[in-house]
């Protein structure tokens, strides 16, 4: 599974890649907003630091704005992947761009027919939001479930962006249900690493190794 890390945040971003855990970036319009930077500023600095996909929001409605900001944001980096929302301009947009060989990825999914439009238009990712289905009461991971099983069915090459990640337990069953890719904030992928039994156990040596009176270094 590849790990997007969901912010604009340059040094959140560095610390991760720095550990390898970093194959891409995902921005959004409230995100750039949190980083009080120029997208095209920040958007260029992020590319910069990391090899994988790094996606761009455009902000227009119609098509054929979304296009030539699309087009703009592609003109940054090479790893540019030009994030559209899952609307029929959206899909316009999608298909057009594809065509020109650009990574595009459609956004606030929140349905299986959605997620199949979406890869019918040449989408490179698909990003469904899972916290935003559970704050309604409806199982996100119900909707990763559903489009893993219809891709594979007709062997479509989008990769299934598993997004709004919330929690750890987002992630286990994102990765357990066979999505690509999750995007997460720094905080969500750094608590992975956490369980109360580890912090128990190091308790535990550490306390024995003190009484030992040794020292390795």
């Amino acid at each position: 599974m590849k790990f997007f890390v969901d912010t604009a945040e340059i040094d959140a971003i560095a610390e991760l890649n720095d550990l390898g855990m970093v194959d891409g970036v995902t921005t959004n319009p409230s995100l750039i907003l949190k980083s009080g930077r120029d997208i095209l500023e920040v958007t260029k600095e992020i590319c910069d630091l990391v090899d994988g996909p790094v996606s761009a929001e455009v902000v227009a409605t119609e098509a054929d704005d979304m296009i030539a900001e699309g087009r703009k944001l592609a003109k940054i980096a090479p790893n540019i992947a030009v994030k559209v929302p899952l609307t029929w301009a959206g899909l316009k947009t999608c298909k057009t761009l594809s065509d020109e060989g650009q990574m595009v990825n459609v956004t606030l999914c929140f349905s299986t027919n959605q997620a199949l439009l979406a890869a019918k238009a040449g989408a490179t990712f698909i990003s469904p939001f899972i916290g935003r289905l559970d704050d309604i009461n409806l199982d996100g991971m119900d909707l990763i479930a559903d489009i893993r099983q219809v891709y594979d069915n007709y062997g479509f090459e989008t990769e299934i962006l598993a997004a709004s990640i919330r929690t750890v337990n987002h992630v286990t069953d994102s990765a357990r249900i066979g999505a690509d890719v999750i995007t997460a904030p720094p905080a969500v992928i750094k608590k992975l690493a956490d369980h109360p039994l580890t912090d128990k156990g190091l308790e535990t040596f550490l306390a024995d190794w003190a009484k030992t009176g040794q020292k390795i270094l």
